[in-house]
């Protein structure tokens, strides 16, 4: 299972053909508590960098961008009764949606877990 991480903290979890995408853990931490998230419908195309999803936390609202192009084959409708997953689990039950890549290649331009963590390092 390969992970991959954008410099705007989302991450895409590679299973199969489809990737789950989510915010970081850190990313969570600098929005505080989550209390609402508004998902794309399922069947939406999006272009990687696309607007994806709406965090609001008690601090802000953030948007949530495609980390790669695809069809959302799926949404985490949990969400809706239940945002603060999001601050509880963002790696696990704190997913936003699946979607079904339509170019692999999209993954090398984004940055590896340890990548990722050296760059969270140098912006703290």
């Amino acid at each position: 299972m390969t992970t991959r991480y954008t410099k705007d903290h989302e991450y895409v979890r590679i299973e199969g053909d489809a990737g789950i995408v989510g915010i970081s853990d850190y990313a969570q931490g600098q929005l505080g508590d989550v209390v609402f998230v508004e998902l794309p419908s399922v069947g939406k195309t999006l272009s990687k960098g696309d607007e994806a999803a709406v965090v609001e936390s008690v601090k802000a609202a953030s948007e949530v961008y495609a980390p790669v192009s695809g069809e959302v084959v799926e949404v985490n409708s949990d969400l809706e009764s239940s945002p603060g997953t999001v601050n509880e689990d963002p790696a696990g039950r704190g997913w936003f949606m699946k979607i079904r890549l339509t170019d692999q290649s999209e993954l090398d331009g984004l940055m590896t877990e340890e990548q990722y963590q050296e760059f969270v390092k140098s912006i703290s």
